[in-house]
């Protein structure tokens, strides 16, 4: 097998990792580090046990190749050393001595795999490839249960619309997506802030790396710190957190107001120093992670009481992403109305209803106190029952993109929700809207109003 040949099979599971080397034979050590960094993100490399440990102290590694047989402590009582204080990493170790108790032994503190000396190119590739397969598929899995179990898409959705309200945000977004600053989304519930936060992930450099969305209100004080940063428990058995998981991507902690007291401590010095500490570990582990945070509360007021640290508000508070009601990018209605529609008929394989001129109208007209999630759970449940509730419904029977994109009708949905805002002020609404009263008039006789 070429070596072109090797670097296209292996470059799609090394591409993103970063692995250390320890063997205390310098040859050993060029050899592996010569073949795998062609195909891996980053590869360091360390002559000794203690040079490790200093290492993992400044970086965090997806895996670990290691010598058994090294000067002062074998490669197996190294592990099973930093295992006790927070070794986190997969581990593959390199022996020419496969005996029983080797073996039982490498099992009991969590070895990934062994590679037995002497090795041609492939074997240690095909050895790394394997535990990064692995690794991966635990990290998927647990991300997937975690976002089933908090009641997640997984999805995301789309930032839709063409207002000049969300207009600003998308290119907000734009400005912020290759920068690491933190930024937090505050609005009302149901405007959108995971939406934009995910649209903001997958505009970054860190979009092919995991997004994970924690709802802080949902889980207790002990559970949220054991989820978020992993915990080593009192038989030495380690489960990583939501940081490791997310390593190299962004997490996205929403009602970041109802955060107990005890963790937002934890949080500030993860965003001041970033690096993590396990619960029952001894070292933190450095990371690699955006942070975005949202929240439907005044934090302000939160920090006047008492009940929000002013020292993590003012860390997290970088960037503040406002978030526009939906009352206020009503010419963004049709649009969405449009797309759960759709969504809904697809996927639980009923007809779609009728978006007709009146329906349309009644929707721009309406508050929408709920947001953009009122607006997605009433299509969804008019398309289960067959029909609009009695304040939305229509008599028209114009119905797919004509109706739609009827300009006066547009126009006229436009025209009415700039009154009911203004009380039924026409000067005060052509003041707003840049035309003549008169103009105001006309159109409103027209309409009949």
């Amino acid at each position: 097998m070429t070596v072109t040949a090797i670097r296209d099979e292996y470059s799609e599971t090394m591409s993103s990792a970063s692995i250390l080397v320890i063997d205390d034979e310098p040859g050993m050590r060029h050899f592996m580090t010569k073949v795998l960094s062609p195909r891996c993100k980053r590869v360091e490399q360390a002559a000794s046990a203690r040079e490790a440990s200093e290492i993992l102290d400044k970086a965090h590694f997806d895996l670990i190749v290691l010598d058994n047989i090294m000067p002062g402590m074998t490669g197996l009582d190294w592990v099973a050393e930093q295992r006790r204080v927070g070794l986190f990493a997969d581990t593959i170790l390199v022996t020419a001595y496969a005996d029983l108790d080797t073996a039982i032994q490498a099992l009991r503190i969590g070895i990934a795999d062994f590679v037995l000396k002497p090795f041609r190119a492939n074997q240690i590739l095909n050895a790394v490839a394997r535990a990064l397969d692995r690794k991966y598929l635990r990290r998927e899995n647990y991300l997937l249960k975690h976002a089933l179990s908090s009641g997640q898409s997984g999805g995301g959705g789309r930032l839709l619309g063409k207002s000049e309200a969300i207009a600003k945000v998308r290119e907000m977004l734009t400005r912020l997506a290759p920068l690491p600053t933190p930024v937090l989304f505050t609005g009302a519930s149901g405007t959108g802030k995971e939406i934009a936060a995910r649209t903001l992930h997958g505009m970054s450099d860190r979009a092919e790396k995991p997004f994970v969305a924690v709802n802080c209100a949902s889980l207790s004080p002990d559970r949220l710190a054991e989820e978020l940063f992993g915990v080593i428990d009192a038989q030495e058995r380690r489960r990583d957190g939501l940081f490791l998981h997310a390593e190299g991507g962004t997490l996205f902690l929403d009602e970041v107001a109802q955060m107990p007291e005890q963790v937002q401590a934890a949080l500030l010095r993860v965003l001041e120093d970033q690096r993590v500490r396990p619960v029952g570990a001894e070292r933190d582990i450095p990371l690699n992670l955006r942070f975005l945070f949202a929240t439907n509360a005044d934090l302000q007021q939160a920090v006047a009481a008492g009940k929000f640290r002013a020292d993590l508000y003012h860390r997290i508070n970088v960037v503040n992403i406002e978030m526009p009601p939906l009352s206020a990018r009503v010419e963004d209605i049709v649009e969405l109305a449009m797309l759960f529609m759709e969504q809904f008929a697809l996927s639980l394989g009923m007809p779609a209803l009728e978006l007709d001129e009146e329906t349309l109208l009644k929707f721009s007209r309406y508050e929408w106190p709920g947001n953009v999630r009122e607006l997605r759970n009433l299509i969804e449940r008019s398309v289960i029952l067959g029909a609009f509730p009695e304040a939305f419904a229509g008599t028209g029977s114009v119905t797919g993109v004509a109706a739609v994109e009827n300009l006066e009708m547009v126009t006229q949905r436009h025209v009415m929700h700039v009154l009911d805002a203004c009380d039924g002020n026409r000067a005060e609404a052509a003041r707003r809207l840049g035309v003549s009263r008169k103009t105001i008039d006309r159109k409103c006789a027209s309409w009949g109003v």
